[in-house]
């Protein structure tokens, strides 16, 4: 099996499982929604910068596994000192409206999921 396999202990052959893995991990979101809402090519730095709370090991892995996967481009460009952008390919962008109805619902039905969390955790 290749590396860059996510494996799902239960159908560890599944195919579907193995991209929505990818692409629905917490910071493959993130990432893939920042580099939307840029809208232009964007350096590491300002990904990092939009979102403090992610290490810089789990950023350079997600970009990496993202760009594996054809959702985002990575352009160096050679000049001093060094420029790196990144970009939602066609691939990413056409995975975006299906991430905006998600987000969307999630926002829309944010307070009555945590009001059930809170009600489960007072029982």
């Amino acid at each position: 099996m290749k590396d860059n396999f996510i494996s799902d202990p239960l159908f560890p052959e599944c195919p579907i499982r193995n991209v929505l893995a990818r692409v629905c991990s917490k910071w493959s979101l993130v990432v893939l929604y920042t580099l939307d809402k840029a809208g232009v090519p964007i350096r590491y730095k300002d990904i990092e910068k939009q979102n403090p709370d992610i290490t810089q090991k789990m950023l350079v892995q997600t970009l990496r596994a993202l760009e594996t996967d054809g959702l985002i481009l990575r352009q160096a460009y050679a000049e001093t000192p060094p420029r790196v952008e990144y970009s939602l390919t066609e691939r990413g962008k056409s995975l975006m409206p299906i991430l905006h109805q998600l987000f969307g619902w999630a926002y829309s039905h944010l307070h009555d999921i945590t009001a059930a969390r809170e009600q489960r955790h007072m029982a």
